[in-house]
C-alpha cells in the first residue's frame, strides 16, 4: 500500500497505547527483513535509512539519495500493513532538502552543538518545506549520551520540558525525540529511562514523542514510556549485531559455488541469513511496543 501519514500513524498509536517501531535499514536484505517481520506479526512499521551515514563525506563513494527513496517506497507498497518511510537523523539541511524531495514522507534534521535560536530558525524553516510536500518532520533539541565504545559517555544532556514545548511551538515539528537516559548505540546491556522527566514532557509537550536508542532501553521501562506520550522507538544497533553474526555464520559455510553464497537464495546464502536474522531481531522487540496485531 502507499506510504501512511506518521501523523496518523503516530496518533493511532497513542489512542490504541502502543508504539510504532522504527527499525533502521541499510540495504535490500535488511529493509526485507524488517517487513517481513512487520507482516507476520501484523504490525504498523516505520522503515528507513540513517542519514547521517548516508550523506556522511567520508563514505569513499557518494551515495544516490534518490536509489534509497525509490527502493524505500517500493518496499513500503508491497506491504499491506501501514508503513512511512524516513530519512533519519540528518545534520546537512540540503540532503534534509532533497530527501523531502525524493520522496521520503519522514525527515530528522539533527543540529547538535549550536544554540537554540539557530536550531529553532532552521527547523523551522526545513518544516515549512516539509508540510508544502506532505512530509512530516521529527525534531530534537538535545544530544543523547553515546555508547559506541561499550562504555556510555555522558556528553548528552537530558530534555528541558520546558524548551521543548517552546521548541514544539516555535517550530511546528510533527514529533519530538527526547533525552530521558535513553542511550545511542548502546553495544551491550540495557538501562531504565527518567520516566519522572519523560512524564513532565509528556505534560507540557503535545506532539508525539520519540525514543532513540532503542536497543539498550529495558521492557519494563519502555512499555511505561508509552504510557507517557511515547508513540515511536528506534532501533538500529542490535540489528545491525544480528545481521553481521548471521551473515559471518554464512561465509564461513565456505562454498566452492560463489552463487551459493550470493543470491541463488538457497540455505547457505549469506543475503538470506542476513534478511532472516533482521526479520527474527525485529520480531522480538515488536511485543515490546505493544503494536503487534494493530495494522
Amino acid at each position: 500500500m502507499p506510504l501512511e501519514d506518521v501523523r496518523v500513524m503516530a496518533t493511532d498509536a497513542r489512542r490504541g497505547g502502543y508504539a510504532i517501531g522504527y527499525f533502521e535499514a541499510w540495504n535490500l536484505e535488511s529493509l526485507q527483513g524488517v517487513l517481513d517481520a512487520a507482516e507476520q506479526s501484523r504490525s504498523p512499521i516505520i522503515i528507513g535509512f540513517n542519514g547521517e551515514f548516508v550523506s556522511n563525506l567520508s563514505r569513499v563513494a557518494v551515495e544516490r539519495l534518490g536509489v534509497y527513496a525509490a527502493m524505500g517506497r517500493a518496499a513500503a507498497e508491497t506491504t499491506p500493513g501501514p508503513c512511512a518511510l524516513i530519512f533519519n537523523e540528518c545534520s546537512n539541511d540540503d540532503w534534509v532538502r532533497q530527501a523531502i524531495h525524493a520522496g521520503f514522507n519522514l525527515v530528522m534534521p539533527v543540529l547538535p552543538g549550536i544554540e537554540m535560536e539557530e536550531c529553532t530558525r532552521r527547523i523551522a524553516n526545513l518544516v515549512t518545506i516539509a508540510h508544502e510536500h506532505g512530509v512530516a518532520i521529527e525534531g530534537e533539541i538535545d544530544e543523547l549520551p553515546c555508547g559506541s565504545t561499550g562504555v556510555t559517555v555522558s556528553h548528552g544532556k537530558p530534555t528541558v520540558p520546558e524548551l521543548a514545548a517552546q521548541f514544539v511551538e516555535n517550530t511546528n515539528v510533527d514529533l519530538l525525540a527526547v533525552s530521558v537516559d535513553n542511550v545511542h548505540i548502546r553495544i551491550e546491556g540495557e538501562g531504565g529511562l527518567n520516566l519522572e522527566l519523560l512524564e513532565k514532557i509528556h505534560q507540557r509537550v503535545a506532539v508525539p514523542l520519540v525514543l532513540h536508542g532503542g536497543s539498550g532501553i529495558a521492557r519494563e521501562s519502555l512499555e511505561a514510556a508509552i504510557g507517557l506520550g511515547v508513540a515511536k522507538v528506534n532501533y538500529g544497533t542490535y540489528v545491525k549485531q544480528r545481521y553481521l553474526a548471521a551473515i559471518t555464520g554464512a561465509i564461513s559455510n565456505k562454498q566452492s559455488n560463489p552463487h551459493e553464497l550470493l543470491g541463488l537464495g538457497g540455505e547457505h546464502d549469506m543475503m538470506v541469513a542476513g534478511r532472516a536474522a533482521v526479520r527474527d531481531a525485529v520480531l522480538e522487540r515488536l511485543p515490546w511496543l505493544g503494536c503487534c496485531g494493530k495494522a
